[in-house]
């Protein structure tokens, strides 16, 4: 795969040198994030919309935050602290089942019972990163919390990639059976899915997809990232088809244009951020057009 990566990178900065392309296309880390934003878009968009018709938004928050215990367990390991992804995905992956074992074995209310594991996580993560503070640098845990368009490098692309590939392989063939017990478990039921199953798969899908993202969103900016281009969706689709194709096209907007417009025009913003601040815009600007265009004022999926 890198023999590609290299082909790609060399052909746009070609483009770039002979100024077809903007100038930021020169950098070989802005496109390293571009090629990421390629995968992220569809994935986010994709979970996202399905994030949202579940009422996950608080799980998918807590996941990311939990990659801060993941980092610090990886130190202490002995994992390389720039790409300690055995450790996160190791531990975000048991934080988010245990997380839905409880969930069914519980009467809490849903949110009282994140709440209470991403108390837990932070501070066991909190209490481990005194620990290992002497070994990393800070700036490390800040790409984790807010991303890092430095840090991208060929190993987090390789990990995404293959990301991409398990949850188009296995989240596809059971879209239909994953929505349709988000919607109506007993008649996903009756329909021979096995609700309880494909709950537990989705949260490992999610898992997957949260840790993937996080060199290039962050913990922190993760969550926005799945539920504001499904949300600017909503705004203005009449179907679930619709709902998740302008979920996709609008994260992969965001991505793309919060990667090149810090860099095209020296704004001081950092990428994770700006990605969400491009979904945030896209999303008053569905708002708006729901609010005053008549053929949207009634859309609702």
């Amino acid at each position: 795969m890198n023999a590609l990566y290299d082909f790609i990178r060399d052909h746009l900065q070609a483009l770039a040198a002979s100024h077809v392309l903007p100038q930021p296309f020169e950098y070989e880390f802005v496109i390293n994030a571009l090629m990421c934003s390629v995968l992220i878009g569809p994935l986010l968009g994709v979970l996202g919309s399905m994030v949202m018709i579940k009422r996950m938004a608080f799980f998918s928050q807590s996941v990311g935050n939990a990659a801060m215990t993941g980092v610090a367990i990886g130190v202490l390991i002995g994992e390389s602290y720039t790409s300690p992804y055995f450790s996160m995905f190791g531990f975000c992956l048991l934080f988010a089942l245990t997380l839905k074992y409880t969930q069914h074995r519980t009467t809490l209310a849903n949110d009282t019972l994140i709440g209470v594991f991403l108390s837990i996580s932070l501070a066991v993560g909190a209490s481990l990163l005194l620990f290992v503070s002497a070994k990393i640098n800070t700036h490390v845990m800040e790409g984790v919390l807010f991303g890092s368009i430095l840090a991208v490098d060929h190993t987090d692309m390789n990990v995404l990639l293959g990301v991409t590939v398990i949850c188009t392989l296995i989240g596809l063939p059971l879209y239909n059976g994953m929505l349709l017990s988000s919607l109506n478990p007993s008649l996903a039921h009756a329909r021979g899915v096995k609700v309880r199953s494909v709950e537990y798969l989705f949260v490992v899908l999610v898992t997957l997809v949260t840790v993937a993202c996080l060199k290039i969103i962050g913990a922190v900016l993760v969550e926005a990232l799945l539920l504001i281009p499904a949300a600017a969706a909503r705004n203005i689709s009449h179907s679930l088809p619709g709902l998740v194709t302008w979920a996709v096209l609008i994260a992969t907007f965001s991505c793309v244009v919060g990667i090149l417009a810090p860099m095209q025009f020296h704004i001081p913003v950092p990428t994770g951020g700006a990605i969400v601040i491009v979904a945030a815009l896209v999303f008053a600007f569905t708002t708006i057009i729901r609010g005053t265009a008549p053929q949207f004022r009634g859309a609702s999926v």
